[in-house]
């Protein structure tokens, strides 16, 4: 029998503060849209905090500054303070694993709900979560190159070296506050000596996209094909802040394919008409419940 909600219809400003007094009844919209299965996902920050996590935008985060690949290539007192938060940061991050959102997510795909994930972060927990088509829009923190040949590494590897060149750091710094990227904010940089590439001696950087930088061609043609190909979008754990994620929502619209939003707290495109379901939750309880009415 067809899920009653599976015509959803689209949500205006007033609608939404109804659907949000009903948990229940969003998420019975949700799970209507997924007749229409697979749907594509776009995840972003909002999906990590409950592996510990913090985001850059969510309720409460305090306002951050992102270095941009400009600061990072041209000035060695922001490598210095890089590398030094992320090796400490590293100690901080070793207990953090695929919370019960990313681990859903894994298992929609390999249930056929979904075509794969789409995401803004770089943590790789989708990946260790056991999703096997990940699109990640601005590249894999896990992963470091060299500028020069694109020698690559991986961070532990890189972060043992920084080790060798700056014994007991990380250890006098273990208590630093952790950043939304999962990095550390540390001080006393100064005398902090930065790995380079053995191959080569050039500047290693981390397979990422900084601010200031483009989403690669081919990774946003990637991310457009599983649009493409599903039958709706859903957006969990992101406020559609950055320009990569609208462009995939005006792909599903120009498509008319239903779209819901995952959010805790307001986002982009709340008051749009095309936006089908709108649940203001954590996605980890979300997803939860999800799979559990789509059981």
């Amino acid at each position: 029998m067809k899920n009653q909600f599976s015509k959803s219809t689209p949500l205006t400003e007033r609608s939404w503060q109804t659907e949000k007094q009903s948990g229940a009844v969003a998420l019975e919209r949700l799970a209507g849209l997924f007749e229409a299965a697979p749907l594509a996902v776009l995840t972003g920050a909002g999906i990590s905090t409950d592996s510990g996590i913090p985001d850059y935008r969510g309720a409460g985060a305090p306002p951050r500054t992102p270095m941009s690949i400009s600061q990072f290539m041209e000035d060695p007192a922001y490598r210095r303070r890089f590398w030094a938060g992320a090796r400490v940061g590293a100690l901080r991050a070793a207990g953090v694993a695929p919370n019960a959102g990313h681990l859903a997510l894994a298992r929609f795909e390999a249930a056929g709900l979904t075509n794969g994930v789409i995401t803004q972060n770089v943590d790789n927990l989708h990946r260790r979560a056991g999703s096997r088509s990940v699109v990640e829009l601005h590249g894999n923190g896990s992963v470091i190159r060299c500028v020069e040949h694109d020698h690559r590494f991986t961070r532990d590897q890189v972060l043992g070296w920084f080790d060798e060149l700056n014994p007991g750091f990380a250890a006098r710094n273990a208590a630093a506050e952790i950043a939304p990227d999962g990095d550390a904010i540390v001080s006393g940089t100064d005398s902090v000596e930065t790995p380079t590439c053995p191959e080569c001696g050039s500047i290693l950087r981390p397979d990422v996209v900084y601010f200031g930088e483009l989403v690669p061609k081919p990774v946003f043609e990637t991310a457009e094909s599983l649009v493409a190909s599903a039958g709706g979008l859903v957006l969990i754990g992101t406020s559609l802040a950055v320009n990569t994620g609208i462009r995939l929502v005006h792909r599903a619209q120009l498509r008319g394919i239903p779209i819901a939003v995952i959010n805790r707290g307001p986002t982009a495109i709340d008051a749009r008409e095309s936006v089908s379901v709108r649940i203001d939750a954590g996605a980890a309880e979300t997803l939860e419940q999800l799979e559990q009415i789509l059981r």
